[in-house]
């Protein structure tokens, strides 16, 4: 399943359901909706979100990667995801940003 998010200020964000429905946990919004809304007034506080979100990962990531340059995970066989949050919510705040200076809804 996909997830395509759309606005009148922006082109569409498609992604993949389980990175969709992340960020939309994140935003407080319900995943398993087949259709839902941002308001241009809700967008604000979802931005806070998920850059605080985005800011956790971050803040994580030192840990991951240390156990990577030792070799301990590598030598197990894990994979590591080398996509992270940041890259996969980027289009997703731009559109919310874009839509937030034009007054339009985000929906999926």
């Amino acid at each position: 399943m996909l997830f395509k998010f759309k606005s009148r200020a922006t082109a569409d964000v498609i992604m993949l359901e389980p990175n969709g429905r992340q960020l939309l946990q994140i935003i407080g919004k319900d995943p398993d909706d087949a259709h839902g809304i941002v308001t241009a007034a809700q967008i604000p506080a979802a931005i806070a979100a998920l850059e605080a979100a985005v800011a956790a990962d971050e803040a994580a990531r030192p840990a991951t990667a240390d156990e990577d340059e030792e070799g301990t995970d590598e030598d197990q066989g894990a994979v590591h995801d080398t996509v992270r949050l940041r890259q996969r919510a980027a289009p997703f705040i731009e559109m919310l940003r874009r839509s937030a200076a034009e007054g339009h809804d985000v929906v999926w």
